[in-house]
């Protein structure tokens, strides 16, 4: 088992900056790849990005690439994502998960956070 618990989230307006983490522990998490996904109001929730097991492939959709940087620190066992320019539409509920590669970008997971809310005003 994974346990994951995501901060950092609030409350930005348009073109400001947030940073995300998500505190990893359990059975052998750092082998994990990680990611993050978001489920605006109203919407199904997708994936936004993932990071491999030692971070050196990341995979972003087109929406938040050039805006958004996920990374890791398996010394600390910890997820990151920095999101900059923010825009309204990134407005959601963003969530850490883990599992394999395939199937983080494949927009599922079996091991999920609680959530953290972003809310981006214009």
């Amino acid at each position: 088992q994974v346990q994951l618990v995501e901060s950092g989230g609030g409350l930005v307006q348009a073109g400001g900056s947030l940073r995300l983490s998500c505190a990893a522990s359990g059975r052998t998490s750092r082998t994990y790849a990680m990611g993050w996904f978001r489920q605006a109001p109203g919407k199904e929730r997708e994936f936004a990005a993932a990071i491999s097991p030692y971070g050196s492939v990341t995979r972003y959709v087109d929406s938040v690439k050039g805006r958004f940087t996920i990374s890791r620190d398996n010394a600390k066992n910890t997820l990151y994502l920095q999101m900059n320019s923010l825009k309204p539409e990134d407005t959601a509920v963003y969530y850490c998960a883990a599992d394999s590669w395939d199937t983080l970008v494949a927009g599922t997971s079996d091991y999920w956070g609680q959530g953290t809310q972003v809310t981006v005003s214009s």
